[in-house]
């Protein structure tokens, strides 16, 4: 599969967007559909730093292992997980513009088995749409944080 790549622009400083996409806390706060993080590793932020998500998706829960493999403040995170036969690869990046930040994911899949080879390729269009509700769900939280700042 082909990278993905989206980016939305948001009216909250780097430190704040980076903040929340780079610690699976605060993401899960941003985020509405995660309904569960559990920390799997010591290391609770940063590089090495492995974890179990859930979310409802479609009326029912996933779970997904997921691993930070790496770490640039306020700069970059790289979030990876093999699963289902397929390497996800996810990376944010946020820089400065415009008095805001422009958050950029480009998400990477490598099926490595039969079936995902398969199915992966049919499901951009469903992850695509995941994805954007997720960067909006971001943007939503930290704007408003931004605002409560500000005030």
């Amino acid at each position: 599969m082909a990278e993905n790549r989206l980016q939305i622009e948001i009216a909250a400083p780097v430190g704040r967007v980076f903040d929340t996409i780079a610690h699976i806390q605060n993401f899960s706060r941003a985020v509405p559909h995660i309904v569960n993080v559990e920390i799997l590793s010591e290391t609770q932020s940063g590089v090495g730093t492995r974890f179990r998500e859930t979310r409802e998706m479609r009326g029912r829960e996933m779970t997904t292992e997921l691993e930070i493999t790496e770490y640039v403040k306020d700069k970059s995170v790289r979030i990876v997980s093999d699963e289902g036969g397929t390497i996800w690869d996810t990376l944010f990046t946020v820089e400065s513009t415009n008095g805001g930040t422009l958050l950029t994911l480009s998400m990477d899949a490598r099926p490595y088995k039969t079936l995902p080879k398969l199915v992966v390729p049919l499901m951009t269009i469903f992850l695509k749409k995941a994805v954007m509700r997720d960067m909006e769900a971001v943007k939503e939280y930290c704007e408003q944080d931004a605002v409560a700042a500000a005030g």
